[in-house]
């Protein structure tokens, strides 16, 4: 599925909450590009700003400074043209699977045919076509973040927004999902942003990997992952992938112990 836009761009980001009167900079002068198509992780230490970042880039948040900018406009607010998935994938328990999955679907001006279209392929896509009936309760948490990925690739976003999403799965669950959203990335062409705090699986995933710094989160370096398109589990076996895994893991335990 071609993607013709899904440019993120951020300029002199900067984010101060009042917390019981006191202000806090969370962050400070951030400056990221993201172009089409491409896969970008997000890794920093507990402080650094990770998922504040990504509530600003989904216009859940206003920036206190700067601006956000997709596709040359700037995010004032939510829209369809970015798909979240938090670290709990937010199910409505009422509805099936495929009915999850058609919500979005439902507030846009598709029609039948198209919304019909589009959850049998991401259902497909995501190995869920034989649980479209069932309720979120009957899934196991990996296919419940299957279906939150699929409901937030339905409504077909320019950029798609992973905040931890596989922190609460077990490891073997965890390296099954890794290995199907690269799989989603690279049949979608989707534009991804992801925030994670774990170093293996930002390098796995990603083709670039952004270290924040913490207090205030900035950005401590930008770093390309130099691995084949093309991965399996194999690659984290590798001499490559392992000393790129400990340059990241020492670089955000140094940020960290600057601020300890």
């Amino acid at each position: 599925m071609d993607r013709m836009t899904g440019v993120l761009e951020l300029h002199g980001v900067g984010k101060t909450f009042s917390v019981h009167g006191r202000e806090v900079r969370a962050l400070d002068g951030i400056d990221l590009k993201v172009s089409r198509g491409d896969f970008v992780c997000v890794c920093g230490a507990s402080g650094s700003g990770k998922s504040t970042l990504l509530s600003l880039v989904a216009g859940l948040a206003t920036p206190s400074e700067g601006e956000v900018v997709l596709d040359g406009t700037p995010v004032t607010g939510p829209g369809p043209d970015r798909g979240l998935v938090p670290q709990a994938g937010s199910l409505y328990p009422w509805r099936t699977v495929e009915r999850n999955v058609a919500f979005g679907l439902e507030l846009l001006p598709v029609s039948s045919a198209e919304r019909a279209r589009r959850v049998d392929w991401y259902l497909a896509e995501t190995g869920l076509s034989g649980f479209r009936k069932s309720l979120p309760r009957q899934l196991s948490g990996g296919q419940q973040q299957r279906v939150a990925i699929a409901r937030a690739l339905a409504c077909e976003p320019e950029l798609l927004l992973l905040d931890e999403p596989f922190g609460a799965l077990d490891v073997q669950t965890k390296e099954d999902m890794q290995v199907l959203i690269r799989q989603v990335w690279q049949d979608t062409g989707t534009t991804v942003l992801m925030v994670t705090h774990d170093v293996e699986e930002a390098v796995f995933l990603g083709q670039r990997v952004i270290v924040l710094a913490s207090d205030p989160g900035r950005v401590a370096a930008d770093i390309t992952v130099d691995l084949p398109r093309q991965r399996d589990l194999g690659v984290k076996r590798t001499p490559g992938f392992l000393s790129l895994r400990a340059t990241i893991e020492d670089l955000v335990r140094a940020q960290h112990q600057k601020v300890s």
